[in-house]
């Protein structure tokens, strides 16, 4: 459980619209040449679809879904320009991993100089280790931004800040019920602030800043 007065500062922060709070870990703390390693052992996205046997028809028909992306934002991350590069670290069973990954996915297939691979957490277990969910776990997915030296310049942990929040503010329902309330709200949400972070990860670096959420 999160603490009352972690919680007020992460609330306190969101309520500011000061935009994403700053990562978690210092960035750079693994180093480049690692990074590039991990990414270049990671599978392309149509790949990993490929190979998911778990939750598979929601993989797929979150990656059909994913075709209505709101394109305002797929703009957006076209004018960042450059080469960046998602790591993700994810496993097919994963009820957050399936309801963001696709859409990540599909940005990255529609923005030139963006791409993706993704890794299993035994591949990825230091990443999630260093980047630790607001009550302190090593969550799937866990994905990182990396430019074009592979240094690391952003992360997203887990699930969108919306939903991370009010499931932070409710951890004292049963499981079933925030089951059910968080596969409805990424249903409702359908990727959209899945992609509007990124997006803003992206400009952030752009401009020198290295932002998590």
């Amino acid at each position: 459980m999160i603490s009352t007065v972690a919680l007020a500062g992460l609330l306190a922060f969101v309520g500011s619209g000061l935009g994403p709070p700053p990562c978690v870990t210092a960035p750079g703390s693994t180093p480049s040449e690692e990074l590039r390693a991990l990414y270049q052992s990671g599978r392309p996205y149509a790949d990993f679809l490929d190979h998911a046997t778990r939750r598979a028809e929601l993989w797929h028909g979150n990656t059909q879904r994913s075709e209505g992306i709101d394109m305002a934002l797929v703009e957006r991350a076209r004018a960042v320009g450059g080469t960046w590069y998602f790591l993700a670290v994810a496993v097919d069973s994963c009820s957050d991993s399936v309801s963001t990954i696709p859409y990540l996915a599909r940005l990255v297939a529609l923005v030139d100089g963006l791409d993706l691979r993704v890794v299993d957490p035994a591949a990825g277990r230091a990443i999630m280790e260093a980047h630790r969910t607001p009550d302190g776990r090593a969550a799937t997915p866990t994905i990182l931004l990396l430019d074009d030296r592979f240094d690391e310049v952003g992360c997203f942990i887990e699930r969108p800040l919306t939903l991370q929040t009010w499931i932070l503010e409710n951890d004292d329902r049963s499981g079933d019920e925030i089951y059910e309330r968080k596969m409805e709200w990424y249903a409702d949400d359908a990727g959209h602030e899945t992609v509007e972070t990124f997006v803003e990860m992206l400009e952030a670096a752009t401009a020198g800043a290295t932002v998590c959420r």
